[in-house]
């Protein structure tokens, strides 16, 4: 999408499309974004009479009130607790005493974070609830709260992804993936089976992503060393398999479904039955050296935005460009800025533009296709990337049409309305967060 249409569709979509306590089971994720966000048109009174409207036998549980549209809820990491914030208020609505360092990741089915702690991952209820009735939905919120639900037996609990309506949790300490169907993996606060179970061989820092034929390309490799990601049937059978990403690191899926995978020599595509290397020998450093290892994808674009790092001496590499990478036509190209970023600092916007926190405490906007910066927003004071990345620093989450920046410096987060391209609230923090999400 070129600019001027990015632009254009931004001022047409002001007001955005709320989720109505009556939507349809098979509206898009395009028509139900939260209270807190945008969408391209109105819920019409004659779309809500299209279906007979009977309310027997949908009650709210104890605990629970029903609403119009489901919210949008943040939930932050600390030292010490996890904090659930509104979306669009950045009131506190909830606290919850968790100590030691943790990481966070949405589950998948817009109700539950996961919290990774050592060798488990935690289910965090953030109290959106969706209930089917008959053709249409209705909505229901409650307090958000740690859930009892625990997945255990992964020791080094590390990637999870989801994907095609499956989540993987993969485990850095033996090489396994545990496959979940997303909708069902938490149920009345205990954690499901998986529907399947991948032994890679050896343990190492991998990534798995679940498909939905329930096959899985997932990494194989060693705690010295990886280079391999192969495409396994439900059964466990190779359907393919590259051995041409050293150092393979992260996933990212693009609007038409290809998968990019970050290596050290430039990033690999798997488009559904074969894996394809992209050529980046245009801006790669000594010895093809071109690392990716963080990446963000859209729905709405083919276009995966990465990290891109070319020195493979430096310990501690703060680029200044970032790369973009076509899963398309499995060409890259980059984009310069005026300030280096980190791991923390990638998103992707609501019309598929890509969105990069710099250490000048801009939001920098990009637009796929044309490789151009096309806005540049003040959002938070100027700072510098930590030695230790455990440490507080800038975070950059997007959902709903609004960007959201904590800023460590400042004790501060930051909301953004991307469509608007201008900050809209500034929420004092009490101490510096480590991770954040938005659902």
């Amino acid at each position: 999408m070129q600019k001027s249409t990015i632009r254009t569709l931004a001022a047409l979509t002001a007001a955005g499309l709320l989720v109505t306590g009556c939507s349809r089971p098979d509206d898009s994720a395009e028509s139900q974004p939260s209270e807190a966000g945008h969408s391209a048109a109105e819920h019409s009174e004659a779309g809500h009479s299209e279906h007979e409207h009977h309310h027997d036998g949908v009650e709210a549980a104890a605990g629970q009130e029903e609403v119009a549209q489901l919210p949008g809820r943040i939930l932050l990491s600390t030292d010490d607790e996890l904090v659930s914030l509104d979306a669009k208020t950045g009131e506190e609505i909830g606290r919850d005493e968790a100590s030691g360092f943790k990481r966070l990741n949405p589950a998948g089915d817009g109700r539950h974070a996961l919290v990774t702690r050592g060798d488990k991952f935690q289910a965090f209820d953030m109290g959106l609830i969706r209930q089917a009735h008959g053709d249409h939905f209705h909505y229901f919120v409650q307090d958000p709260a740690l859930s009892d639900a625990t997945f255990d037996g992964l020791p080094h609990a590390g990637h999870v992804v989801s994907h095609d309506g499956y989540t993987a949790l993969f485990s850095d300490g033996d090489g396994t993936a545990k496959i979940y169907k997303t909708d069902d993996m938490v149920a009345d606060g205990t954690a499901a089976d998986p529907v399947n179970t991948v032994d890679t061989g050896a343990p190492h820092h991998g990534v798995a992503v679940p498909l939905k034929d329930g096959s899985v390309v997932v990494t194989k490799g060693t705690e010295d060393e990886r280079h391999t990601i192969v495409h396994l049937d439900a059964d466990g059978k190779k359907l393919a398999e590259t051995t041409e990403c050293p150092g393979v690191h992260g996933e990212a899926a693009a609007q038409n479904g290809n998968i990019v995978f970050g290596c050290e020599d430039g990033p690999v595509v798997f488009d559904g039955s074969d894996f394809h290397k992209v050529d980046v020998s245009a801006f790669a450093g000594k010895d093809g050296y071109q690392r990716s290892g963080n990446a963000a994808g859209s729905e709405e674009s083919n276009i995966i935005l990465a990290d891109n790092k070319t020195d493979a001496n430096a310990e501690h590499e703060r680029p200044t460009s970032v790369a973009l990478i076509n899963a398309e036509d499995r060409t890259a190209r980059t984009v310069d800025l005026d300030g280096s970023y980190w791991f923390r600092s990638l998103a992707r916007g609501p019309l598929g533009e890509g969105l990069v926190l710099t250490t000048d405490g801009k939001l920098n906007v990009i637009d796929p296709d044309s490789a151009e910066v096309t806005d540049s927003i003040e959002a938070i004071s100027p700072w510098t990337e930590n030695e230790e990345w455990q440490v507080p620093g800038p975070i950059l989450k997007a959902a709903n049409g609004y960007a959201y920046v904590t800023d460590a410096n400042q004790k501060e987060l930051v909301i953004i309305d991307l469509f608007k391209k201008e900050v809209v609230k500034r929420v004092e923090l009490e101490t510096p967060v480590t991770e954040m999400e938005v659902l």
